[in-house]
């Protein structure tokens, strides 16, 4: 046995001797919750009718919110996608893995090392003024997932879609899961319709083909159905991670056909309003199978989004900017929570809470103690759902240490209603007051330099409590010439 594997079971294992009675209600372990993760890829704050929209109609997200708490400042751990699937599998922060960038699939480049290791050092090109660590290809094994935390407490777990964290050894069922339907290194489909294959790919290698023509989001909420009848006797999670609303826009004619009748807004892409609308197709029939199997009573419900909406194909207005954008528009998401049990229904909450939150979140609920091994980021946010207090942290963070496009690396900390956004590249300090201007319009920070200092002191602390890989400068940095 390998010694991350043995030092990972050993923390299990340990988790498994000391399992508590539920610290919500004091049910005894027969009546852990169920757990169903739905995480939406490339969802914005506004691309649901409770969020805003006036153009997207999402009956389905809408009743949950209704039954549940909505949260306004529910945050991507990233504003690109797999470091936030990394922080919702482990509640640990991106920068913290080594995950601060969408990971490379193998037919984009992502070719495993010979000597099995994750890319290590720097890269950079002449017109950089900084040089960026390396993006990890895969998450390590001897992280602990959601589904290895519950595993001891007897929880049966499904993977089903978007993937995103590794090739074929790191792929779901090397990380707890029971199941993996359609989980792989790809980071979208190759299509959206049976058999899954484009001119470079020729399917999802963990989803076999079964209907020619059948839509993917529908596939993904048939299987969930599936799942939940076979397994809702004992406790189960269900992490439904959808490709959609992913590129390729692909969606079914009908909803398509919905949508170009309709009048648009600022939002007005009839493909993707299509895509959205089968992703909340798929969460009504998740939520029907709770109600028909008996368990939605005593069922947690997470829903949100990986990261901001895709500018083009949505619109994130009043926030700024969009997906892989530090600005709120990249990076501020859905979150809406259902647990008829301890969440009130209606409700609504203000206070910042992001991806690292749910893994904490989760073994609270499955009254699970969290691995003691390593340290755990996230906070949970059991006091907010139960209204019985708040959050002990008053600051989240992001590390994004790359260039993306016209995007140079940076790092953020949100504090109260503050938020302090740092670049490598380009004029170091952004300040916004998010109270007063949701849409980050006026820069403060020189108005506030007191505010920047102090809150440049905690990101640079935090940073360095764990163990970012920071840019470094170029040696070889040459401006690029201006045109005349």
């Amino acid at each position: 046995m390998k010694r991350r594997t043995f030092l990972r079971t050993l923390s299990l294992s340990a988790a498994a001797l000391a399992l508590p009675r539920s610290r919500v209600s004091g049910a005894p372990r027969k009546d852990r919750p169920n757990v169903v993760l739905v995480l939406i890829d490339d969802m914005g704050w506004t691309d649901a009718a409770c969020y805003g929209s006036r153009y997207y109609e999402t009956p389905n997200i809408d009743r949950l919110a209704a039954g549940g708490m909505k949260f306004t400042s529910g945050y991507a751990a990233c504003a690109v996608c797999s470091p936030t699937r990394a922080a919702v599998m482990t509640g640990r922060y991106p920068g913290r893995l080594g995950v601060t960038d969408w990971i490379r699939s193998r037919f984009q480049g992502g070719k495993i090392p010979a000597d099995k290791k994750n890319p290590s050092g720097y890269t950079g090109g002449r017109n950089h003024k900084v040089l960026c660590p390396r993006n990890a290809l895969w998450m390590e094994l001897d992280e602990i997932t959601i589904a290895e935390a519950l595993k001891p407490a007897g929880y049966t777990s499904c993977h089903i879609g978007k993937w995103h964290l590794g090739p074929d050894d790191q792929y779901p069922d090397r990380q707890g899961f029971d199941y993996n339907i359609g989980g792989c290194d790809y980071g979208q489909p190759p299509s959206y319709f049976d058999p899954y294959k484009n001119s470079r790919l020729a399917d999802i290698p963990t989803l076999k083909p079964r209907r020619e023509g059948e839509y993917l989001t529908d596939r993904e909420a048939d299987e969930a159905v599936g799942f939940i009848k076979k397994h809702h006797k004992k406790p189960f999670f269900l992490y439904m991670a959808h490709y959609a609303v992913h590129t390729p826009l692909q969606a079914r004619k009908d909803l398509v056909a919905k949508y170009k009748a309709k009048t648009p807004t600022n939002q007005k892409n009839p493909t993707y309003a299509a895509m959205v609308h089968s992703v909340d197709d798929a969460l009504g029939r998740i939520m029907a199978t709770l109600d028909e199997c008996g368990v939605a009573g005593n069922t947690l419900v997470i829903f949100t989004s990986d990261n901001g909406g895709l500018l083009g194909p949505t619109h994130n207005a009043p926030l700024r900017a969009g997906k892989g954008h530090p600005y709120e528009g990249g990076i501020r998401e859905p979150l809406i929570v259902r647990w008829p049990r301890v969440v009130k229904p209606g409700t609504t909450c203000h206070v910042p809470v992001t991806s690292v939150d749910y893994f904490p979140t989760v073994c609270e609920a499955a009254g699970v103690p969290l691995p003691k091994d390593r340290p755990i980021d996230g906070e949970s946010i059991m006091p907010l759902l139960a209204q019985t207090g708040t959050l002990k942290r008053d600051a989240i963070f992001w590390h994004f240490p790359h260039y993306r496009g016209g995007i140079v690396p940076y790092s953020i900390i949100r504090a109260g209603d503050w938020k302090l956004l740092k670049r490598y590249d380009a004029k170091t300090y952004e300040l916004f007051n998010l109270k007063d201007d949701l849409s980050e319009t006026t820069d403060l920070a020189d108005k506030h330099p007191d505010v920047v200092r102090r809150l440049d002191a905690r990101l640079v602390a935090h940073l360095k409590t764990i163990g970012a890989k920071m840019p470094k400068p170029n040696p070889d940095y040459q401006p690029k010439r201006k045109r005349t």
